[in-house]
């Protein structure tokens, strides 16, 4: 899965900067004003009845009862109980061909469109949702003509609240159908995004699935909103409005507590208890509202004042305590040095900056303007939510990484740990037995090559050799088996590899190489001397015997992090990466004739002085050892 994320991060980059740039331009064009547009200056309102017709209209004579409106200006408020406006406007005495009248914002349910007592166009909505739009055609020939509209509703609102343009009827249209392009590109990203989401969820651990299903629900949900909060899916596809009405409401019921409780698995994660019994009661309070949505619906609306009420008011209370709840504990994770906090603050802040400006822009422009920067800020805001789940996913993989190398290493250790409780058991127990007749064979050995011949005394030469390398080997058994530091005292590392130089230099001379010591006067740890010099000798012989044309080693030393740290490099032929895993194991040597037995026992002398050991080495390069100690400060 973390693969696949990878994989296809740049391509979700690639979307999201089209996706924007698509919202630009829909922008873009909505916002374009030809210099041919005009609005009409002003119309007037009329109350009337549920029976009035157009007729009645017409030939009414009481031109009091007409409420003239300037374009800009507010709608009057609906009287309670009445539920018909009707709107006259009167066209310009000059009309071009193919010309066009548009009004923005009409509040009403049912609306009917008529030029002069023609009826031209009629829409109703049997659903509880009164935002229209309508786009009608003139001619040359309606000139100073009439046009009445016919509002009816059954909710609060009624009237309209935006300009009326005159326009080419194709400039028109255009607008009329970019109007919502923005919703309905956000709407079917998201919901891509999410069904996508949805599906690769179904690869994931248990553990990474809740969250990743939650921010899942958050972008389907949010792009069901988005989709259904346009009027252009009510005015053209009109009979399944009852059934957009309710998606959105089912949207808005599931977004709520799928925020709260992406919120909670990635910052709380159980430990603050109220959030838990806040997401408890969403989950409660939604439930309730679908509930309700149910019983509404199949009451034919007859239940509509109570359940917006409680999916309306009450629920926007609700939302803006959620908001702050969740403002409120994101700074204080932010102020803890959460980065992911910090991350969701920042998409947050920004979701909340375009709001803020399309406010100001709203109130700057006569409240004629168009909000659309708050759905950049959505954008922003899931983009971040992203971030987060992607980092909290790459977390959670680095850590599966290091707890898999981390238990490699631990199994390694145990078997290791394991044979050399063997071995050592078997050294213990065998060593001293096999050690006594060894020493009473070579003793008869020798006294027999005294009164042999100089033939048979070459055959007893070598069989006496052959038994002090099985004491050697004997004694390395022993020192694996109980390795004993006579006396801990504090030793200078310096003077320590002085000393074995005597040793070590010849042999290096003699195998063609030389070695060069760097190690400082001031190092200082506690062991045993005899030990220590044990240890870089099996260690620096290693090196010798790993010579190749114009070898040499490197031993140098230093302090670091109260740590006493001894490098011992070589450029001999190095061993491969198989190998260096192996090394310390019972019987495992890369030499033809070794037994693997001296380097186990120098990892063994390098435990008991609470030391580590580490190999570094390339094939042809050469092999570096590093051995640390605890540092002993001198007072």
């Amino acid at each position: 899965m973390q693969l696949w994320l990878q994989k296809h991060h740049l391509r979700w980059k690639i979307g999201l900067v089209m996706i924007l740039g698509l919202l630009f331009m829909a922008n873009y064009v909505m916002a374009e004003q030809p210099e041919s547009v005009k609005t009409i200056p002003n119309w007037e309102m009329k109350w009337g009845g549920p029976d009035d017709t157009i007729q009645d209209i017409i030939s009414s004579t009481q031109e009091d009862s007409w409420i003239t409106i300037e374009s800009g200006a507010e709608m009057p408020d609906k009287p309670d109980k009445v539920s018909t406006a009707w709107i006259h406007i009167q066209l310009p005495n000059q009309l071009p061909k193919d010309y066009g009248m548009y009004i923005d914002g009409i509040y009403a349910q049912h609306v009917s469109v008529y030029i002069g007592d023609r009826l031209l166009n009629e829409v109703k909505f049997n659903f509880p949702y009164d935002e229209q739009r309508s786009l009608l055609p003139i001619s040359a020939e309606d000139g100073g003509g009439s046009v009445y509209l016919k509002l009816q509703t059954s909710m609060d609102q009624l009237g309209i609240h935006s300009d009326i343009r005159l326009d080419h009827y194709s400039l028109l249209t255009r607008t009329f159908i970019f109007r919502d392009l923005q919703n309905i590109i956000l709407g079917f990203a998201f919901l891509f995004i999410a069904v996508i989401m949805l599906v690769c969820s179904f690869f994931l651990k248990q553990k990474q699935r809740t969250s990743w299903i939650s921010l899942s629900l958050i972008i389907l949900t949010l792009g069901m909103i988005f989709l259904t909060y346009s009027p252009f899916l009510y005015a053209n596809f009109t009979p399944f409005g009852a059934l957009i009405v309710n998606t959105f409401d089912v949207s808005l019921a599931v977004f709520l507590p799928s925020l709260i409780y992406f919120f909670e698995k990635i910052f709380d994660n159980g430990k603050f208890k109220w959030i838990r019994i806040f997401r408890k009661f969403q989950i409660g309070y939604s439930a309730f509202c679908l509930i309700l949505m149910v019983l509404n619906q199949l009451n034919h609306y007859q239940l509509l004042d109570i359940y917006s009420f409680f999916s309306l008011t009450l629920l926007s209370v609700i939302m803006i305590l959620q908001f702050i709840l969740i403002i409120g504990l994101s700074i204080v994770f932010v102020i803890r040095g959460n980065r992911e906090a910090v991350i969701f603050s920042s998409g947050f802040a920004i979701f909340a900056l375009m709001g803020i400006f399309d406010l100001i822009l709203y109130y700057t422009n006569n409240q004629k303007y168009q909000f659309f920067l708050w759905k950049f800020g959505v954008v922003g805001f899931i983009i971040a939510l992203i971030v987060i789940l992607g980092r909290r996913f790459a977390m959670n993989q680095e850590q599966m990484s290091n707890y898999s190398k981390e238990l490699e290493f631990y199994n390694h250790q145990l078997q290791l740990s394991e044979k050399m409780e063997m071995i050592s058991s078997l050294a213990a127990s065998v060593a001293h037995e096999v050690r006594n007749p060894l020493q009473v064979t070579r003793g008869f050995l020798q006294l027999v090559a005294a009164r042999t011949d100089d033939k048979n005394k070459e055959y007893m030469t070598i069989a006496i050799e052959e038994l002090d390398r099985a004491s050697v080997i004997i004694t390395d058994f022993l020192t694996f088996a109980k390795p004993q530091l006579d006396e801990l005292v504090e030793l200078n590392v310096s003077k320590e590899i002085s000393q074995i130089e005597g040793i070590i230099v010849p042999l290096a001379t003699l195998n063609g190489g030389r070695i060069i010591v760097n190690v400082p006067t001031d190092l200082h740890i506690s062991g045993n001397s005899s030990k220590l010099k044990q240890i870089l000798i099996n260690i620096i012989k290693n090196s010798i015997e790993a010579f190749q044309a114009d070898g040499q080693i490197h031993i140098w030393a230093y302090e670091k992090n109260e740590e006493v740290f001894i490098h011992i490099k070589d450029n001999g032929e190095g061993i491969e990466p198989m190998q260096l895993r192996k090394l310390g194991e019972p019987y495992y040597s890369t030499k033809t004739k070794g037994t693997g037995l001296g380097l186990m026992v120098t990892f063994r002398l390098i435990e008991i002085m609470k030391g580590r050991i580490e190999f570094k080495s390339q094939r042809y390069q050469g092999t570096e050892v590093i051995i640390r100690f605890p540092n002993v400060t001198i007072h």
